[in-house]
């Protein structure tokens, strides 16, 4: 039996039988809560007297009737296929099944407002779940037309990815499921699409609220724009907002690829209960709904928000105009809109300093997911869908972003954007590989890119680059090389365009700043490179290596350099050097070069300084898993209490309103322990505690009362008090969350039962379980549950969709207990593999992260131990 998987060999095997021309799919979204109606009409070619199948996961399929002929279900339907024999060379076949609504944030999603009882549905179909909507040829290089038919309750709002024809025709008769509310249902049609691939078709459907405006394109055309939301959101939509940085990112691309926007309008969707940030459908992209601020978040948050706008958008021209052949090639879609989303936040938004943001939250999620057994090749060897899955990660976003702005610096922003537009012109509509894109970028550049492909987009892994300086008696630089280590697994050395910056301190006291007084660019190429341009130059007080970070390379810093930094990190005149002495100090700590505390000092002693917003949340993030697991465990107590209490000095420090005030509370309250800090966290929830432009709304208020219930100091009944003050889906998932934290074996298991046993749980309610069942102070509560886990692995994997299955393996796996003398992480993880060959490659994949990760932080703690 098939199942649900397709590989490489059956699509390229399916791909020379099949051309698709037009797919008509009529939906009818009246009724719930678990089917809907599906019927699809599909015109394709063939070749004549072949056979072959096409794609549907559904409860019930009731018809199939190829070129005329009925075919009976119970023969040709297995799990996800239709088999299809004795084809003609132009056919027509008709599909009519019952599909079932997900609560997955896979296919059709279903929601239910708490607030009002509404319902809300979107699609979501990237990699391969289009096939639980309608009879669909899944796979991206087997591009169609679509033709949207769709019937829903009359007062919905239903978007597709073209505009409606006409207004939505009321149905007589009809009736409406929906709330008991018998408003009938109306009937909408959409204009026929592009030929696209159906992975960016979508539906959205619901009473959702919208806004709108409207832009003129390169061409010409007025291209409506539309901000939808739930209806309960529609306070908190900043439409101006989000519109603002949509009209500066068409003109951005627009210019900079040399083609007009390919579609006929541009809606942005809010939708609840979304796996990821957002998806690029042609035309109607989805977004993460939290994205619809309702309390004050960060501004790291504002700007990400930013940079996903810009990114989806990119996606227009790369993912969706042009498509990859198969997924081996993800990355021409996600890794270019990576790196064109922060070029354009740069010099198109407010965000002018995207390109700090970019390295210290993309470059080292690249670095991570590169240092892993599993890293892989840009191009990555994606054998069947199941890779797939498993291989949306930092390496085919943000090392192929890293990747394409080094190749930018190299063959120069102006001749890669030539060779961009002349790719678009070329492929428009189509789909290409990799030899594609190089054979445009070869002729607008005039290099030989074969070379640079082999070693940085064929090979994994990623270099470390160390300054080799020596100095003579009047402190004048003799020598000056660049070392390029190599990890043994991945022994590549790479050609790096990169600068070497030096700085000094300029200025006395508290003025001094500083200052780069020294800037080399170069290529870096083998184990050593010499730099002849800084020999005879005075020793500047800090050299950085990657100044500008143009390479994709870890770095270190000499001992001088470093202990420069170290003393005067808060003077740097810009933020993006500063930004990289933090990401070397990092890579050091992971890598067990220098102690876990020594890292926690910096930060405490220096982020009170920090300016970069998002800089300060990626910092807050790294020193709590500095605390959590890099520091022995025999100075980890000590060394987290004085952690909190300092975080507290410095939220109380920091100027009134500001965000570095909110981050502040927020890292506090999550790692207080003792009774004082509890405390505090009480008097800032009840009011007694004030601090000056702090106020504790509904999203905060949820954040201090979950660290109370993981501490004990609260329980279910205040949940219970929150929940009913904030009844909202916000509200619902903070609820789960806290309820999971509460700090009793028989939360725990009422948690474990919700999330591995059960199938109830919606997708965005088992993440909040997830994230409240490990947050705990008393490890031992955990202890019981890691047999219990590698016993469900393979269950867990078999029965549930493959994001659920995901959030339950990652988010289980026992790394809270890497170092508890009272299991063995590790044992238990290398006895399960060892045990379990065959489990499905994706599956062990996860594991075998999961296990490096507490390889790791032991390693770390070796090194925190050696502290002197």
């Amino acid at each position: 039996m098939p199942g649900e998987n397709l590989t490489r060999a059956e699509a390229a095997e399916r791909a020379a039988l099949v051309r698709t021309h037009a797919y008509d799919v009529e939906l009818d979204l009246s009724t719930g809560p678990t089917t809907f109606a599906s019927r699809t009409t599909v015109r394709f070619s063939a070749t004549a007297g072949s056979s072959t199948f096409i794609d549907l996961i559904a409860p019930t399929v009731h018809e199939v009737v190829l070129n005329g002929r009925s075919l009976d279900p119970a023969q040709v339907v297995a799990d996800s296929r239709i088999e299809l024999a004795g084809l003609a060379d132009e056919n027509e076949l008709t599909v009519v099944a019952q599909c079932a609504y997900m609560n997955t944030g896979e296919g059709l999603h279903r929601f239910v407002d708490p607030v009002d009882d509404e319902v809300y549905l979107y699609s979501q179909f990237e990699v391969a779940d289009s096939r639980r909507v309608f009879a669909v040829f899944e796979q991206p290089d087997l591009k169609a037309t679509f033709t949207f038919t769709v019937t829903a309750p009359a007062h919905w709002t239903v978007v597709s990815n073209y505009p409606q024809l006409g207004m939505p025709q009321r149905v007589e008769g009809g009736r409406n499921l929906n709330g008991g509310r018998d408003e009938g249902t109306a009937t909408w049609r959409f204009e026929t699409t592009p030929r696209i691939s159906s992975y960016i078709t979508a539906v959205v459907a619901g009473p959702y609220h919208g806004e709108h405006g409207e832009l003129t394109s390169s061409d010409g055309r007025t291209i409506p724009l539309g901000v939808y939301c739930r209806s309960s959101l529609a306070q908190h939509l900043d439409t101006d907002n989000i519109l603002d940085i949509t009209r500066a990112g068409f003109a951005f691309y627009e210019e900079r690829f040399g083609h007009p926007y390919p579609f006929a309008k541009y809606d942005q969707l809010f939708v609840p209960e979304f796996n990821a940030g957002a998806m690029e459908n042609a035309g109607a992209v989805t977004f993460l709904e939290s994205y619809v601020f309702r309390s004050k978040v960060p501004d790291a948050t504002v700007e990400r928000r930013a940079v996903t706008i810009l990114h989806e958008l990119a996606h227009m021209w790369f993912g969706d105009l042009v498509t990859m052949r198969w997924w081996d090639d993800l990355w021409l879609n996600e890794s270019f809109a990576e790196y064109v989303s922060t070029l354009a936040t740069a010099e198109a938004t407010p965000w002018t300093s995207a390109w700090t943001t970019f390295s210290s939250l993309e470059k080292s999620w690249a670095y991570r997911q590169d240092q892993l057994p599993s890293t892989h090749p840009i191009v990555a060897d994606m054998r069947d869908l199941e890779d797939v899955e498993v291989n949306f990660d930092g390496i085919t976003y943000a090392k192929g972003a890293s990747v394409l702005k080094q190749l930018v610096a190299w063959v120069g922003q102006e001749q890669f954007f030539a060779g961009v537009r002349a790719y678009f012109a070329r492929h428009a509509w189509g789909n290409t590989q990799l030899h594609d894109l190089l054979t445009e970028l070869e002729t607008t550049s005039g290099r030989d890119l074969s070379a640079w492909s082999a070693l940085w987009l064929e090979q994994a892994g990623v270099t470390l680059l160390r300054p080799d300086v020596e100095v003579d008696a009047d402190d004048v630089v003799t020598s000056f090389a660049v070392l390029q280590e190599v990890p043994d697994e991945h022994p590549v050395q790479r050609p790096h365009r990169l600068a070497v910056g030096g700085y000094d301190l300029v200025g006395d006291g508290d003025d001094a700043r500083l200052v780069r007084t020294v800037h080399v660019e170069l290529d870096v190429d083998g184990p050593r490179t010499e730099v002849p341009e800084l020999v005879g130059v005075r020793r500047p007080a800090l050299l950085l290596v990657n100044d500008d970070d143009l390479a994709y390379a870890k770095v270190r810093l000499d001992p001088r350099s470093l202990a420069t930094a170290v003393a005067h990190l808060d003077r740097f005149t810009d933020s993006l050097p500063r930004t990289l002495v933090w990401n070397a100090a990092w890579d050091a700590t992971r890598d067990g070069e220098t102690p876990g505390r020594d890292f926690v000092d910096l930060v405490l002693g220096n982020i009170a300084h920090e300016t970069d917003s998002s800089v300060i949340l990626v910092l807050l993030r790294q020193l709590a898993t500095t605390l959590d697991l890099y520091v022995a465990p025999e100075h980890r107590e000590a060394t987290v209490t004085a952690a909190a209490d300092r975080l507290l000095e410095l939220a109380q420090a920091a100027t009134a309103g500001s965000d570095q005030q909110l981050q502040l509370v927020k890292a506090f309250a999550a790692r207080s322990r003792t009774a004082a800090q509890l405390d505090a966290v009480t008097e800032l929830l009840d009011g007694r505690r004030t601090l000056e432009g702090l106020t504790v709304d509904t999203d905060l208020r949820w954040e201090l009362l979950t660290a109370l219930v993981a501490g004990g100091r609260a329980g279910d009944a205040d949940v219970a008090a929150q929940q009913a003050a904030d009844p909202t889906a916000t509200g619902q998932r903070a609820a789960a969350a806290a309820r999971a934290a509460v700090p009793t074996a028989e939360a725990k298991e009422r948690a474990w039962a919700a999330v591995v046993t059960g199938d109830d749980l919606p997708n965005a309610l088992q993440a909040a379980t997830i994230g409240g069942f490990t947050r705990v102070h008393d490890t031992t509560l955990l202890v019981p549950w890691v047999e219990a886990y590698f016993a469900d692995l393979e269950r867990v994997w078999a029965d549930k969709t493959n994001e659920m299955a995901q959030n339950v393996v990652l988010g289980l796996y026992p790394t809270p207990l890497a170092d508890d003398p009272r299991v063995d992480v590790l044992g238990a993880t290398d006895a399960w593999l060892a045990s379990h060959p065959d489990a499905p490659a994706a599956l062990r994949r996860l594991v075998v992260e999961s296990r490096d990760g507490v390889r790791r932080a032991l390693a770390a703690q070796e090194a925190d131990r050696r502290r002197a």
